[in-house]
């Protein structure tokens, strides 16, 4: 699947956001290695803390259909944010070299790798 295919995927996605307190809606595309693409958006709470971030949203979907090996993330924010410090832990459960590509409203794209984003992540080795 083109990367400009999985950013689309996160664009319409993201629309469906439920950011009531922050307005910052997030939208995300998720690759299995299976070629399925699983999509998640934010979901705010009055008690921050509760919330859900769209990057976990997708990998918690796509866990739940069995799917646990992934090649890609496309994440959509309006300014190109990078996903959270908890969301790059959560993504390197399942991999340090899954590609986090990262889009504006704007149509700036940057790629990384978990790795990348998250030197040192706390993995199984580590435990």
């Amino acid at each position: 699947m083109e990367d400009s295919e999985l950013i689309a995927l996160a664009t319409r996605v993201r629309e469906r956001a439920y950011a009531p307190y922050s307005g910052y809606k997030v939208g995300a595309a998720l690759l299995g290695v299976s070629g399925q693409v699983y999509t998640g958006c934010n979901v705010e709470n009055g008690v921050y803390p509760l919330g859900l971030c769209a990057e976990k949203a997708a990998v918690a979907k796509a866990v739940s259909e069995g799917e646990r090996q992934f090649a890609a993330i496309a994440v959509v924010t309006e300014d190109g944010g990078t996903p959270c410090g908890a969301c790059r832990q959560v993504l390197s459960e399942f991999g340090l070299d899954i590609r986090v590509i990262v889009a504006s409203m704007s149509g700036e794209i940057r790629t990384f790798t978990v790795r990348e984003l998250l030197p040192e992540a706390f993995t199984l080795a580590c435990r």
